[in-house]
C-alpha cells in the first residue's frame, strides 16, 4: 500500500511538472510561431535564442502591484483566477500518456488515475471553468469586465453542447467510458477513431477552440470592443493565472483529441510517452497557426454557427453511426 502511495505521489509530481514547463513554453512558442508567420522577430532577447524570456515575464508578473477595483468583491475577485485553473490541472488526472511500465518490479499504468468514467469526469470538470470567468467578471464591478463574461458564458455552454455530443459517436464505437479502454481499441493506425469518426473530430476541434476563448472565437478578449473581456480589472499574478489557465486549457484539449481520435500513446518504435507528445504538438501548432491565419468571428457568426451548424451536425452524425452499427 505505501508503495501505491509513493508511486502515485510520484506520478503527480512527474506529470504536473511537465505539464506547467509545457504551459509556461507555450507562450513562448506561440510568439515565436506568429512573429515568424507575421515576417517579425518575435522574443530572442533574453537568454539563448530568448528561452529564458518565459522567466522574465513570471518575474514581471509576479513584482507588480496587486490592484483591486474600489467596489470590487475581493473574496470572489481573489477566487475567480484559482477556479479558473484548478479545473485545467485537474484533467490531466485521467489522461493516459502510455500502456504499462514496470517500476520496482510493478506493472504501473502510465496515468494518474484509471477511472471507469474518465470522459464524464473530463466534461464535468471541464464545465466548472466557465464558473471562474463569470466570477472574475462579476465581482470586478467593471461594466466592460461584465460584458466580456456574460459574452464568454454565452459562447462556452453553446460550444459545451456540440462539444459534448462529437464525441458520442467515439463511445458508441469504443463501448466504454474509460480512456485507457478507448486507446487500447485503436490499436492500429486505421483503427483510429479520426478515419472512423471525421465528422465527430473536426466537431470536437472546432469547439475544442472555442470553449478555451481562442481566436478566431476569441470574442470574450476582443480588445477592441471590451478593453480585455472579463480580466480588464486584473494585475499581477492574478492576471497571469487566467493567462496560465487559457494555455493549460489549450494543452488539455490537444491531449483530449490525442486520446479519443488520434489513437493516444499508440505508435511503432518510439516510446509510447514520445508518441503521445508529437500529437499533442501537431495539435497545438495547429491551434497557433489558426490565431496567426483567421480573422475572429462577429459575435452574431460565433453563436449562429454553433447553434444552426454544428448542433445539428453533430446529432445527425449520432444517428448515421448509430445507423451504421445497427446495419
Amino acid at each position: 500500500m505505501a508503495l501505491f502511495y509513493l508511486i502515485t505521489i510520484g506520478k503527480v509530481v512527474v506529470v504536473f511538472t511537465v505539464f506547467m514547463v509545457i504551459v509556461a513554453y507555450l507562450s513562448f512558442i506561440e510568439r515565436r510561431m506568429v512573429a515568424r508567420f507575421q515576417t517579425r522577430i518575435g522574443p530572442n532577447r533574453v537568454g539563448p535564442a530568448g528561452l529564458l524570456q518565459i522567466v522574465a515575464d513570471a518575474i514581471k508578473l509576479i513584482t507588480k502591484e496587486e490592484v483591486f477595483p474600489a467596489d470590487a468583491n475581493h473574496t470572489l475577485f481573489l477566487l475567480a483566477p484559482l477556479l479558473s485553473l484548478i479545473p485545467a490541472l485537474l484533467i490531466m488526472a485521467v489522461i493516459p500518456f502510455g500502456d504499462k511500465l514496470t517500476l520496482f518490479g510493478k506493472s504501473v499504468d502510465l496515468i494518474i488515475s484509471d477511472l471507469n468514467v474518465g470522459i464524464l469526469f473530463v466534461f464535468a470538470v471541464t464545465s466548472l471553468g466557465i464558473y471562474g470567468v463569470v466570477m472574475a467578471g462579476w465581482s470586478s464591478n467593471s461594466k466592460y469586465s461584465l460584458l466580456g463574461a456574460l459574452r464568454s458564458s454565452a459562447q462556452m455552454i453553446s460550444y459545451e453542447v456540440s462539444y459534448g455530443l462529437s464525441i458520442m459517436g467515439v463511445l458508441m464505437m469504443a463501448g466504454t467510458f474509460n480512456l485507457m479502454e478507448i486507446v487500447r481499441s485503436q490499436a492500429s493506425f486505421f483503427e483510429w477513431f479520426i478515419f472512423k469518426q471525421p465528422i465527430g473530430f473536426l466537431i470536437f476541434s472546432v469547439c475544442g477552440i472555442a470553449e478555451t476563448n481562442r481566436a478566431p472565437f476569441d470574442l470574450p478578449e476582443a480588445e477592441s470592443e471590451l478593453v480585455a473581456g472579463y480580466h480588464t480589472e486584473y494585475s499581477s499574478m492574478k492576471f497571469g493565472m487566467f493567462f496560465m489557465a487559457e494555455y493549460a486549457h489549450m494543452l488539455n484539449v490537444s491531449a483530449i483529441v490525442t486520446t479519443l481520435f488520434l489513437g493516444g500513446w499508440q505508435g511503432p518504435l518510439l516510446p509510447p510517452v514520445v508518441w503521445f507528445l508529437i500529437k499533442v504538438s501537431i495539435f497545438l501548432i495547429a491551434y497557433i497557426w489558426l490565431r496567426a491565419t483567421l480573422p475572429r468571428f462577429r459575435y452574431d457568426q460565433l453563436m449562429n454557427f454553433g447553434w444552426k451548424f454544428l448542433l445539428p451536425l453533430s446529432l445527425l452524425n449520432i444517428f448515421v453511426t448509430g445507423l451504421f452499427m445497427y446495419l
